[in-house]
């Protein structure tokens, strides 16, 4: 019995993995038509739907470094998408939001990326998407709670 729960963990994580690399595929090639690359686009998406948001915190919302942030914001800024700025309250307290250009570019490629990504999922229903959905929420839950 254990060596079939084995073997289906590890089916899952074959399947788990050439799927989203398939779907990551589909996104970041869209992405990059944009000039921009995968943490980049999500940088900017996450300063669009959130608002503006310490740069101590982009890292944990997008999966990456902070070290990386800071580059990432960089490269933003010098496309005049995002800008740094100074919290009233405390000094060493430095927030990114998106500029009204990054708003416009969101806004025009945002529908275009959402088809691509409909397609890259279009071999599961309305219904399948929902449970795989929910099923992979599960998963990432148990997965963050059970690392140490």
């Amino acid at each position: 019995m254990a060596e079939q729960t084995s073997n289906e963990s590890l089916e899952l994580f074959i399947a788990l993995s050439r799927a989203s690399q398939w779907v990551n595929a589909h996104a970041d090639r869209d992405i990059r038509q944009h000039g921009l690359n995968r943490t980049e686009f999500g940088v900017l998406e996450l300063l669009y739907h959130k608002g503006y948001q310490p740069l101590q915190q982009i890292g944990g919302k997008v999966l990456m470094s902070s070290g990386n942030i800071t580059y990432v914001i960089d490269k933003l800024e010098k496309k005049g998408l995002c800008r740094r700025r100074a919290s009233t309250e405390d000094r060493r307290l430095i927030y990114a939001e998106i500029t009204d250009e990054g708003s416009r570019f969101i806004e025009d490629i945002f529908p275009g990326h959402t088809t691509v990504i409909e397609q890259a999922a279009g071999g599961l229903t309305p219904e399948e998407k929902k449970l795989a959905s929910d099923l992979l929420k599960k998963l990432g839950k148990f997965a963050q709670q059970s690392f140490k």
